[in-house]
């Protein structure tokens, strides 16, 4: 089924609470469709959704789903055995996938550009809207966070630009068709999906063949035998590296305040420098790519170094939350162990005397396919408190919990206690944070609530 924009109907998203799908939900409800949806519960993105307009149902029931509605949307995560998933099949409704329905709001705007990656995609999509905002483009965005210069997780514009994440998972953005794509990285994820890194790899290489070749592919030099992935595009390519490729940084100095400054130099041309409050090589990194696409669509340097400066991050990247008993407490959405490495880097140039971690993992696949990598990477933080294991789509089969996974980071010299609930962590919490202690509560998952109900009880 395709959509005709031109001619609004009714619409009705499963789990329209959801990031992506509630950006999407915000995009038709502008085009003057009528949307409803459902969630498991009432949210930020659902009150906001339905201050505009849109019905919101707390709980997935058949009888939600009416013959009023001409197209049922929903996700990777909802099954066939799922209520409305029936009862739209009942009714006979047209139903179709997120990546479908993003793919179909992509095609409408010229200036589409997609940012991929195993991690990385919501800073660096940020990070180039800040970029298009103070080049004053106008640009619709739908991103994986919430941020402060939008108010939200999606910008409506009136330009032909659009910028979204490009999700790998289930090969949702082999739909995509945009003018110009970021790959920031190709790492070992979603493995009860692809069969291996060789994959994960050559899906990563169609979804370069789907970019245009009248726009451009930006991608990370380091990617191993990079020109195995850009192999067949026709299209403009720029490299980007700290110090390999084609767009690079030069001079790096690490500010006290925890940001970077350094130079931008395009092959032999130095193009100036830029101040980026965020820390961490890996923003750099972040921000090299939206630089490079902000080079492909000729956005002036003076802008890009607008954009940059102003960056404030999105909401669960290093979010700086509060205090308690004098130990400072910082979210990160971190779920992979390359995540989490660079969540470190961060942490080693902040001021603190010990460094907890609060680990929540995600996914009982992902935490088996790469337990060793880790309980490597979580053996170097001074105290590991492992949070039971956030199933989201997966159901338990026992072979993997927090508990080996603690057992084996002591294993590895590490220091990590895995605890049943977060009531039990935050009591644990109570008793050992100290003034100069640095809190990281860490992962996708809800993580997030131990430290924010530790700083109200503070």
């Amino acid at each position: 089924m395709k959509i005709q924009f031109d001619q609004p109907t009714s619409v009705y998203f499963i789990g329209i609470g959801g990031v992506s799908m509630s950006g999407l939900a915000h995009i038709l409800m502008d085009r003057g469709f009528k949307v409803a949806g459902s969630d498991a519960h009432v949210s930020a993105n659902t009150e906001l959704l339905e201050k505009e307009g849109a019905t919101i149902l707390i709980g997935q029931k058949a009888e939600n789903i009416t013959n009023k509605y001409k197209l049922v949307v929903y996700t990777a995560a909802i099954h066939p055995d799922n209520p409305e998933y029936q009862q739209a099949m009942k009714l006979n409704i047209p139903l179709m996938n997120r990546k479908d329905l993003l793919a179909e709001v992509m095609e409408h705007y010229h200036n589409s550009i997609a940012i991929a990656g195993t991690h990385g995609k919501t800073t660096t999509t940020a990070m180039l809207s800040y970029i298009f905002l103070a080049a004053d483009l106008d640009p619709t965005i739908s991103i994986g966070a919430h941020f402060k210069k939008i108010h939200g997780n999606v910008r409506i514009g009136h330009s032909e630009a659009f910028l979204a994440e490009a999700c790998e998972y289930t090969n949702s953005f082999l739909a995509l068709r945009p003018l110009a794509s970021i790959i920031l990285n190709i790492e070992e994820d979603h493995l009860d999906f692809f069969k291996d890194l060789q994959d994960i790899r050559n899906s990563f290489h169609q979804f370069v063949l789907n970019t245009s070749s009248e726009g451009a592919l930006i991608i990370h030099s380091q990617i191993d035998h990079v020109e195995e992935i850009v192999d067949g595009y026709h299209g403009q390519v720029i490299q980007f590296g700290l110090n390999k490729g084609d767009l690079c940084a030069k001079n790096i100095q690490h500010l006290r305040h925890g940001g970077n400054q350094f130079e931008v130099w395009m092959r032999d041309e130095r193009l100036g420098s830029i101040e980026l409050p965020t820390g961490g090589k890996h923003n750099i990194t972040n921000a090299l790519a939206a630089i490079g696409v902000a080079i492909s669509f000729g956005v002036p340097f003076e802008a890009i170094q607008q954009g940059l400066k102003e960056f404030e991050g999105a909401d669960r990247r290093f979010e700086k939350k509060g205090f308690y008993q004098g130990a400072e407490i910082v979210d990160d959405y971190a779920h992979h162990p390359q995540e989490i490495q660079a969540t470190l880097n961060m942490a080693k140039d902040y001021p603190h005397q010990r460094l907890i971690m609060v680990f929540q993992p995600h996914t009982y696949s992902r935490t088996k396919f790469l337990f060793e990598e880790f309980a490597e990477v979580l053996s170097q933080v001074d105290q590991v408190v492992l949070a039971p294991i956030y199933a989201a789509r997966e159901i338990d089969d026992g072979s993997i919990s927090s508990d080996l996974l603690a057992k084996r980071i002591n294993e590895l010299k590490g220091n990590a206690v895995s605890l049943g609930s977060f009531v039990e962590i935050k009591d644990y919490l109570k008793k050992q944070l100290q003034e100069g202690d640095l809190c990281l509560t860490v992962g996708a998952g809800n993580v997030y609530e131990i430290g924010e109900e530790l700083i109200q009880e503070s």
